[in-house]
């Protein structure tokens, strides 16, 4: 019997055994050939610092209120939602997958799954030959990246700072050179994170831990030293989105992709951010927000453009993988990312 990745409590997993059925005329049977774990999203649940816990979303008012019952109606849970997976059997009214492909869907970590028409139209990505695996796992993390470059508005000869590089930021590297910036300036403090930066064209990389004052450091090194002109905050660190706030020239945007984590105490509004008149937006992709451009851009649009750019060579997606991790040694692999920051990219569950 297959078995699926549950979330029993904080830094707890269960491996539950899966029901198993006959394929439905509508559905096909995928077997899991690898899934990503999310560093921002999934370690806040693994923490259990997301803000669930304390509250419930409420889709209508998209407003967080408060919730007695969250934290016990939060356990167990289905975890992950990032994986590859091989069409291995399809219902005979299935027609737009066929056994054999290889798609990307957000599904949970499992080593089998059943999905249908409805899924396939809204959430599967078919992998042409020349897209791997490995780079398909890093699709949603793409989709976020792309969507936050379609929400700097970056403009032909842009001097563009990323703060942060783990997966999203070294994408992002990328991207705002594709998308005409002038220079990229790159900052985090692992040198493993910073030399990838370099490979994929970042033009200045910035140590944070041996600097007094980042802000203060890049603009030394921008061309105009009032500031950058779009800062790109996929640290999820308060600090770093202090420092991105303060990098950039009077009324420069700062673009925010980190999912932040309890007060921000090292939030300084009073000073840049309101003498400097930034612009802040929240880039986010998912939870029924529309792209800023919608209907003209969409998620199907934006993951056909990320494949095109994959499959020809335009987006380098290698090295960003770092570690395999054998599905039933998950554990292990969560346990990295919290004790290890420094030396996992992105880490893959192998089935």
């Amino acid at each position: 019997m297959p078995k699926e990745l549950i979330l029993t409590g904080p830094r707890t997993f269960e491996l539950k055994e899966m029901a198993d059925r006959p394929v439905q005329a509508d559905e096909v049977r995928l077997k899991t050939l690898l899934s990503g774990i999310s560093h921002g999203t999934e370690m806040n649940f693994y923490l259990g610092t997301s803000p669930f816990f304390r509250k419930k979303f409420d889709m209508d008012l998209r407003l967080f209120v408060e919730d007695k019952e969250a934290n016990e109606s939060v356990y167990p849970l289905k975890i992950g939602y990032e994986s590859v997976c091989r069409v291995v059997e399809a219902g005979a009214e299935m027609t737009e997958l066929k056994v054999g492909d290889i798609v990307a869907s957000h599904l949970p970590h499992a080593e089998a799954h059943f999905i249908d028409k409805n899924w396939v139209e809204k959430w599967v990505t078919i992998l042409p030959p020349e897209v791997t695996p490995e780079d398909g796992i890093l699709l949603a993390l793409a989709t976020v990246a792309f969507t936050a470059i379609h929400d700097a508005g970056i403009k032909l000869g842009d001097e563009v700072a990323v703060f942060g590089l783990g997966a999203i930021g070294l994408i992002l590297v990328q991207m705002a050179k594709l998308e005409g910036a002038g220079r990229v300036i790159a900052i985090d403090p692992m040198g493993k994170r910073r030399a990838l930066a370099q490979q994929f064209g970042a033009d200045v990389v910035i140590d944070p831990s041996k600097v007094d004052d980042v802000a203060l450091e890049l603009k030394k090194n921008a061309s105009c030293r009032k500031g950058v002109d779009v800062s790109l905050e996929s640290s999820g660190n308060y600090k770093g989105l202090q420092q991105a706030i303060r990098s950039v020239r009077m009324a420069g945007r700062v673009v925010t992709l980190g999912y932040y984590q309890g007060g921000g105490k090292d939030l300084l509004l009073g000073e840049e951010w309101h003498h400097n008149r930034v612009e802040l937006l929240s880039s986010m992709g998912v939870w029924d927000c529309p792209q800023r451009d919608y209907p003209l851009w969409n998620l199907k649009r934006i993951r056909d453009g990320i494949l095109q750019l994959v499959a020809r060579k335009r987006l380098d997606l290698r090295g960003l993988v770092t570690h395999k991790v054998p599905f039933f040694e998950a554990p292990k692999a969560y346990e990295l990312i919290e004790q290890k920051p420094q030396d996992a990219i992105k880490i893959a569950l192998a089935y």
